[in-house]
């Protein structure tokens, strides 16, 4: 009797455990509430007393794309060939990444590079094809006041007819 009450216990101590809401895991549409865009804000806004060492690209949901001024005519970074995207341009234009639950816009700063107030971006188109055909890319990103660059590898993914 008491290995049944332990059992049962502990069942309904993980019966919460299985949920997880992160972007991109499938939920029940009709409980779950339309999530809103994060708030636009500068790098030093955005950043302002976050130590440099958690400072990880997000990915961004349809809500912050839109926010952002959609898709059309933009090239994503994703981080495998199903995800949503962790930093969106156009080629040869600026580009907005999500860190901090903030979305930030980044100017053009040369050719595949993007910065703002000490953060930036730099995309390096990789030899690497996915398992779907997409290109493969490296997106770095440098903190403000940061040591060391943290480098991810990714794919790329453009929409309207967009070639990077």
């Amino acid at each position: 009797m008491r290995s049944a009450f332990i059992l049962a216990v502990a069942a309904l101590s993980l019966a919460g455990c299985n949920r997880n809401t992160a972007l991109g895991n499938d939920r029940e549409a009709q409980l779950d509430h339309v999530p809103k865009p994060a708030k636009i804000e500068s790098a030093t806004a955005a950043l302002e007393n976050v130590s440099t060492a958690i400072i990880k690209p997000e990915t961004m949901s349809d809500a912050d794309i839109e926010a952002l001024g959609g898709k059309r005519g933009r090239c994503a970074v994703v981080l495998t060939e199903v995800a949503f995207p962790s930093f969106l341009y156009e080629p040869g234009g600026s580009g907005a990444i999500k860190l901090n639950g903030k979305l930030i816009p980044l100017p053009s700063a040369g050719e595949n590079r993007f910065a703002d107030n000490g953060l930036s971006v730099t995309l390096r188109r990789l030899a690497v094809k996915g398992n779907a055909g997409s290109q493969g890319m490296e997106m770095v990103v440098v903190p403000p006041g940061a040591k060391d660059e943290i480098g991810y590898h990714g794919y790329v993914r453009c929409y309207g007819g967009v070639k990077t």
